[in-house]
């Protein structure tokens, strides 16, 4: 086996690596989001939760508000029964009508505000109903991610360790070492010089000079633009 067959071999093993690294990468992102969308909907049911809290107060407002006019006019009425003046008789009778209306008003609001409590559970009930078929949705999404991510994980360990076997088998420190410094900033390191003389990583047509010295094997040749190791790929 050639030093550049060696290092194809490991290419295609860091190849796998870099797969593996990118999804592992991405799959907690994944997650997340769709753990935020799930957020949308339980603001939502809060939303409505605390939109039922507001009405039942409104309700009882109105209930307390009542019981507070009914006692006054009860005051006013016991009052009223030990005058002994036509006219304060007669002025005590304005008071209570005044207070009997707004009593009149009041209740009608309560009417009103318990009127909106049937429509605040539904829709309370409607937004748990999304909430929970949304939850068990997102709990099935990110259990399959939670087993994707032991999964990778396990199979970038193996990969690592099928590298670690195949960086062994370079035979020459100036190949591995050129690779390595290469592999973080181009990928594909090693590429094809195809037929017509072309790299097959930037495309860029070669000297014929570059050419002969890929066909002859002599050793280490790289591209003259971007510096990729060359094969011919026969």
């Amino acid at each position: 086996m050639t030093v550049v067959q060696s290092l194809i071999d490991l290419q295609e093993v860091d190849g796998r690596i870099r797969e593996l690294e990118l999804e592992l990468k991405d799959l907690p992102r994944r997650k997340a989001q769709e753990t935020a969308r799930l957020s949308g909907v339980s603001a939502d049911l809060q939303a409505a939760k605390t939109n039922q809290e507001l009405a039942n107060q409104r309700v009882k407002g109105f209930e307390e508000d009542a019981k507070a006019l009914r006692e006054k006019i009860q005051q006013l009425k016991t009052t009223q029964m030990g005058l002994k003046s036509n006219k304060e008789y007669q002025q005590y009778s304005i008071q209570i009508d005044l207070v009997s209306h707004d009593l009149e008003a009041t209740e009608n609001s309560q009417l009103a505000a318990m009127d909106d409590l049937p429509s605040a559970e539904a829709r309370i009930a409607d937004a748990q109903a999304k909430f929970d078929q949304e939850a068990g949705g997102v709990k099935a999404f990110c259990d399959e991610i939670d087993e994707r991510i032991a999964a990778v994980t396990a199979e970038l360990a193996e990969a690592q360790k099928e590298r670690a076997e195949k960086a062994k088998l370079v035979t020459d420190p100036r190949f591995m070492l050129y690779y390595e410094r290469l592999r973080t900033k181009r990928w594909p390191v090693v590429v094809t010089l195809t037929h017509d003389g072309v790299c097959d990583g930037c495309h860029l047509v070669q000297p014929p000079s570059v050419s002969q010295l890929v066909d002859h094997n002599a050793g280490l040749v790289a591209c003259t633009m971007c510096g990729r190791i060359l094969y011919r790929d026969i």
